[in-house]
């Protein structure tokens, strides 16, 4: 591994991280894009890759925070993860099976779909 690409995997971290404590966002938005234009990686890579980051528990400091400010529904947080669990694992057989060109848009679509609603939604 070279310096170039620990250095750009340190900021994919770091970025995705801030962004994930910030607005709860960072696989999909910072790290599979990352991965795909600085790093090199096909998307399915990056996807892959991205969901392995979280499978350690990357998040428990940020959640411990908001936790301390009453901001977590621990409810909703378990049923939400719960079939989170159910919908990657078909996601992700849907998506090994799809080709890349055509992964690339769906992924595409997605991002611009959810920024479009969430810029102009008031």
């Amino acid at each position: 591994m070279s310096v170039g690409t620990i250095v750009a995997l340190i900021i994919t971290g770091l970025l995705a991280g801030m962004l994930s404590g910030l607005v709860g966002v960072g696989g999909g938005i910072i790290m599979v894009p990352m991965m795909v234009f600085v790093l090199g990686f096909s998307q399915h890579q990056a996807q892959g890759t991205s969901l392995a980051v979280l499978v350690v528990p990357v998040t428990a400091l940020a959640v411990m925070n908001y936790y301390k400010e009453g901001y977590i529904n621990w409810k909703y947080a378990a049923v939400i993860a719960l079939f989170f669990v159910v919908g990657s694992y078909f996601g992700s057989k849907i998506a090994v099976n799809i080709d890349q060109k055509m992964l690339k848009k769906v992924f595409s679509i997605i991002l611009v779909a959810i920024g479009t609603k969430m810029f102009f939604d008031k």
